[in-house]
């Protein structure tokens, strides 16, 4: 497995796939590079670069605070590592929180953004309800893994996919490296430097997803000049996967209208 060293001496995994346009994909908190295993073939068009952050598949997983900004400067390792002085990025829940510092700190990095169910955080994000925070952190596990299947997925998905589902968090990560995702997750706060995004940017959402309330959807999409924002109605936060065939195609249009 191929890596990269970052400037303060952690070794990233990373993945390479296809040919053409880079392309980086950005998967949720929590999560390896397999959160992009059942669409990647999709974006086969493109040259996908991926990554396991700190903490999780492959790579160190140093004991220490994480930061969506930090996250984006360890893209950027991955990035030099591979010779690659600009791509286009899609982030998808917490990396989307990455791919906005990606594109605000390193905006010659980036070609175009598109930002899927995701939140600018801070005073200004809004945050999931009481009950959902609730339904996850229940003491019965079993049900609250459900809860959060059923957070990702709708019933009709759930029903004739059994799984494995790979967007519900790497089971090998120490409790301690889940526990450092959260505050990063958690501590993300970019309102301020959003109008600084000079990137096309494309913002997408589920309509129907309560675990990252769609409503941030309309936030980031004007604070962000110039961005398109597109509603995927019926869908969830996993609205990449399980509505792949309106999504998918929706990105490549936007990347394609955005220069390759």
């Amino acid at each position: 497995m191929p890596y990269a060293t970052t400037q303060d001496g952690v070794k990233l995994a990373y993945q390479v796939r296809g040919g053409g346009r880079p392309l980086v994909l950005l998967q949720g908190q929590a999560n390896d590079h397999r959160w992009w295993d059942s669409v990647r073939e999709d974006f086969d068009g493109h040259l996908t670069i991926t990554l396991d952050y700190r903490g999780t598949g492959g790579s160190d997983k140093p004991d220490e605070p994480y930061t969506t900004r930090g996250f984006a400067t360890d893209v950027v390792a991955v990035l030099d590592e591979l010779d690659v002085p600009r791509a286009h990025v899609y982030g998808t829940s917490m990396g989307g929180r990455v791919a906005q510092w990606l594109a605000i700190d390193h905006p010659g990095r980036v070609e175009a953004l598109v930002l899927g169910c995701t939140s600018p955080g801070g005073a200004h994000g809004i945050e999931r309800s009481n009950d959902v925070r609730r339904s996850l952190v229940q003491p019965d596990r079993e049900a609250a893994g459900r809860a959060l299947l059923e957070l990702m997925y709708t019933p009709a998905w759930l029903a004739t996919h059994p799984g494995p589902y790979h967007t519900v968090g790497d089971p090998a990560m120490p409790a301690y490296a889940r526990r450092r995702h959260l505050a990063a997750s958690a501590g993300h706060d970019s309102w301020d430097a959003l109008p600084r995004i000079t990137a096309p940017t494309l913002v997408v959402h589920g309509s129907d997803d309560v675990f990252n309330p769609a409503a941030n959807a309309p936030l980031l999409a004007e604070r962000i000049p110039a961005a398109e924002l597109r509603l995927i109605e019926g869908a969830r936060h996993a609205y990449f996967e399980e509505f792949s065939d309106v999504a998918s195609p929706l990105v490549l249009d936007f990347l394609t209208r955005a220069g390759g």
